[in-house]
């Protein structure tokens, strides 16, 4: 904000700024498939901060208002978006994160923009606190009331090598997490359910007798992530296992040229290895599962990003489960990212959180968005949860899109009051 101000040449600050930003927070992409992709993906990127440079024309207070619609835009597309970069996930450890309670993800990205745009202000020796005015909610008391709790079990099983062929030792990452729970079983028996990552299962456990076996000898219900084949397509599910029966989610928002190609003949000209990705089928639904007095929305690693997804798996449960897959990133920053997404997540939907990785991180995060236990990347290990259900609806749920435009509002008023300052 301060060099948009200042700056000649606002295209090469826009750029510089948004090559700088995405080049260094997306370098996982590139870790196993090379640069060209990470490259064209913060390429694409960048072009939707380019309209930033008109600020001149309108002044630096229509700065928030501009940013945000631009995070908006990035949220929802190309693909179904790519909302990974937005300001409100790196606010998890602020003392104003609780704000995406009330304002969502996009209410929390703008309070920090309105923060910034306070500081160039009183940079300018004007003291404008009416701009900060929506702050003031978040001295309302916090009442969120558990109607109960629920024992979980998590089990990260580690995989035997990190890239994209992760899983290519058929049922060997299945038997890390088989293990691991026996483990930890023989330590504490005494739990509701177990909750294993995206992909524990490496293969399809209705077609594969040993694994179905296998998870048929659990006497505890059992929250697995599964490959499933059905009808010559294949999905990305969620499935309560018990040996009674099988309930199954299956994913609805894909990954784009993770699990699915989207401009295919355009893409294996860029990278061959595009040729190794077999497109899944989408899931058209959310399912819950009930545990008891537990009602677990299962959450599949990229629909994080997703606020529609996310919202109506919060509406439906009183916990949430975030079943993940970071092997194909291997030790990189990747988890720890997606770990404070999901935080904000659990704020903004008032939530507890069960988070769960093949290799790191897995986390038991409450709905203030604190993580209450953790593990280490690259190691099998579990965690005990014994963690609140909480029915009740954040106001963020509550209002559902109204939040949204409120915060357009506020941000377009804060535009418009600046803008005698700009003539």
């Amino acid at each position: 904000m301060f060099v948009l101000n200042r700056s000649e040449r606002k295209f090469t600050s826009v750029i510089a700024f948004a090559l700088t930003y995405n080049l260094f927070l997306l370098h996982w992409t590139s870790i196993y498939v090379g640069a060209t992709p990470w490259l064209i993906l913060v390429c694409g990127l960048t072009i939707f901060y380019l309209p930033l440079a008109a600020i001149s024309r309108w002044g630096i207070g229509a700065y928030p208002l501009l940013f945000l619609l631009l995070e908006e835009l990035r949220n929802h597309f190309p693909f179904g978006g790519f909302g990974w970069g937005r300001v409100a996930y790196s606010q998890a450890s602020s003392p104003y994160s609780i704000f995406a309670r009330y304002g969502g993800a996009a209410g929390l990205s703008a309070i920090v923009l309105l923060l910034a745009l306070f500081l160039f202000r009183i940079s300018q020796r004007r003291i404008q606190l009416w701009i900060l005015f929506p702050l003031l909610i978040t001295l309302f008391p916090l009442h969120v009331v558990s109607d109960a709790t629920t024992r979980a079990l998590l089990i990260q099983g580690n995989v035997p090598t990190y890239g994209l062929d992760f899983n290519a030792r058929a049922t060997q990452v299945f038997f890390n997490h088989v293990k691991e729970s026996h483990k930890a079983l023989a330590k504490n028996p005494n739990v509701d359910f177990l909750l294993w990552p995206e992909n524990a299962v490496d293969v399809d456990p209705f077609a594969n007798v040993q694994v179905k076996k296998a998870l048929d000898s659990f006497t505890k219900p059992l929250i697995v992530g599964a490959i499933v084949s059905k009808n010559g397509k294949i999905f990305n599910t969620s499935i309560l296992w018990e040996k009674s029966g099988q309930v199954i989610y299956t994913k609805q928002h894909l990954t784009p040229f993770g699990e699915y190609i989207p401009l295919r003949s355009l893409a294996s000209h860029i990278s061959p290895l595009t040729d190794q990705v077999v497109d899944f089928s989408p899931g058209s639904h959310p399912v819950s599962f009930t545990v008891g007095t537990a009602v677990i929305a299962p959450v599949i690693c990229y629909e994080l990003l997703d606020d529609l997804i996310v919202a109506n798996a919060a509406k439906s449960s009183n916990i949430l489960a975030i079943q993940t897959n970071s092997a194909t990133f291997g030790m990189s920053a990747e988890s720890a990212q997606q770990l404070a997404i999901t935080r904000i997540r659990a704020i903004e939907h008032s939530r507890n959180v069960l988070s769960v990785s093949t290799t790191g991180y897995s986390a038991i995060i409450d709905y203030r968005g604190r993580i209450i236990d953790k593990t280490n990347m690259g190691i099998a290990n579990h965690l005990y949860a014994t963690i609140g259900l909480i029915s009740q609806q954040s106001p963020r749920d509550k209002y559902g899109d109204w939040v949204l435009i409120m915060t357009l509002i506020w941000l377009l008023v804060v535009a418009r009051r600046a803008y005698p300052y700009r003539r």
